[in-house]
């Protein structure tokens, strides 16, 4: 049976001269790798450069359960980026984003409302003319929705740390490295609760961004099981100077 599918590229490996594996997250099944036949080879239907870091696809393909490897038969733009690849700020935030996702999502079963969530910020990346830089900030701590460790970002005037193993304000230093001071945490909790068309309403500073960054990624990494090191940020830090 051929299901129709809508899926978010997250990462391609070769398999053979003309053929590819691509892990896509998709909306009916999660994250699932498909084999593309024949995507090297100039008659091939599916090409690919719609296979690029978190390009959107609109899909037809058989799904067989417990399998590793699907097969993917029909595939196309859903829909083509107008401005990602040829904006640097943009492609280089997409590939950072892309490379947390590839090491945050594990999910192999229907998770629409993740996929729901990742499409429209993707869409907002692409679609808006001028981005913020705060915008993969913001895109990480709303991710923690949908991905089980959500902060708790309500606090008493007396709460002066955050506590990033315990996702929540306290009133003491946790007695540990891993928190935030209180400027720095009213930050972290803006970019959580703040619309992605409200942002530039948020006032950070390059170097407030670069060690925002930091801890948002530590927060990651308390929370996501071999999440690893990300390597693309120190590129998104150098072009947003």
């Amino acid at each position: 049976m051929l299901h129709k599918i809508r899926g978010i590229v997250l990462k391609t490996t070769a398999y053979s001269e003309s053929s590819v594996v691509a892990q896509i997250f998709t909306d009916k099944f999660g994250l699932q790798s498909y084999l593309i036949q024949g995507v090297k080879k100039p008659k091939s239907k599916i090409k690919m450069n719609m296979l690029q870091p978190l390009h959107l696809l609109e899909m037809v393909a058989p799904f067989k359960p417990n399998s590793a490897l699907q097969k993917l038969t029909e595939a196309r733009p859903g829909p083509a980026f107008s401005s990602i690849p040829y904006d640097i700020i943009k492609s280089t935030m997409a590939i950072f984003i892309n490379e947390v996702l590839y090491k945050s999502i594990r999910q192999q079963t229907s998770e629409e409302q993740l996929f729901e969530f990742l499409q429209n910020a993707i869409l907002w990346l692409d679609e808006d003319e001028k981005i913020n830089n705060n915008f993969h900030l913001a895109l990480l701590l709303k991710l923690t929705r949908y991905l089980g460790f959500a902060p708790n970002t309500n606090c008493r005037p007396d709460q002066a740390f955050f506590d990033l193993q315990e996702g929540e304000f306290k009133t003491l230093n946790p007695g540990h490295q891993y928190f935030l001071k209180r400027d720095e945490a009213d930050m972290f909790s803006a970019l959580y609760e703040t619309g992605f068309e409200n942002l530039t309403k948020i006032k950070i500073t390059n170097l407030q961004r670069r060690a925002l960054l930091e801890k948002i990624l530590i927060y990651y990494k308390l929370h996501t099981a071999s999440f690893g090191d990300i390597q693309s940020h120190s590129i998104l830090e150098e072009i947003l100077i």
